[in-house]
């Protein structure tokens, strides 16, 4: 093999190995506004896209125990990286549905689990990360913003018998 093509090889295996996810796009037909339009969108993600050749990335996956020997028909661009995977799917699917086009997804991984397209596009519906931390929060506090109020009630209470036992003192010395 020629060394452009074992460097390209290994900045493929590498981007393989340290992403957290990877999913796989279609890219037959499109443009190059299209892809430049989609790398806009990845870029606040911490996500890359890369257009690979499906030969690379059969030699990319070897021994990882993903076959991807499904995904490798047609052009293909890999969206790879690190973080919030929810932010990525919706990103994703956003991207295809405005441009009504031929781009679909082939499927991907997370972590060391291999997804389906459906199952992506499932990721989509899922709330972000931090959506998801705020509603643990509240579910959290809600306890004890309700204890907070039960006490308060309680202590409020007993404020109304003193003081209505101080106006009935004060009554009784005059």
């Amino acid at each position: 093999m020629r060394p452009e093509k074992i460097s390209i090889l290994k900045e493929v295996k590498d981007s393989l190995e340290g992403s957290d996810y990877v999913m796989l796009l279609d890219f037959k037909g499109a443009t190059v506004e299209k892809l430049a339009d989609l790398r806009g969108r990845m870029r606040g993600n911490k996500t890359r896209v890369s257009v690979v050749k499906n030969s690379f990335l059969r030699k990319a996956v070897e021994g990882s125990g993903w076959n991807v020997d499904n995904f490798t028909v047609g052009a293909t661009a890999m969206i790879f990286g690190k973080g919030d995977v929810t932010l990525v799917a919706k990103a994703l699917s956003e991207f295809i549905k405005e441009n009504n086009s031929a781009q679909k997804i082939k499927g991907g991984r997370f972590g060391k689990d291999s997804l389906t397209p459906s199952e992506i596009v499932q990721l989509a519906s899922i709330p972000s990360k931090h959506v998801l931390l705020g509603q643990l929060v509240g579910t959290l506090a809600a306890p004890m913003t309700s204890l907070v109020r039960v006490m308060s009630g309680k202590i409020s209470s007993v404020l109304y018998v003193l003081k209505a036992i101080e106006e009935q003192k004060a009554g009784k010395q005059q």
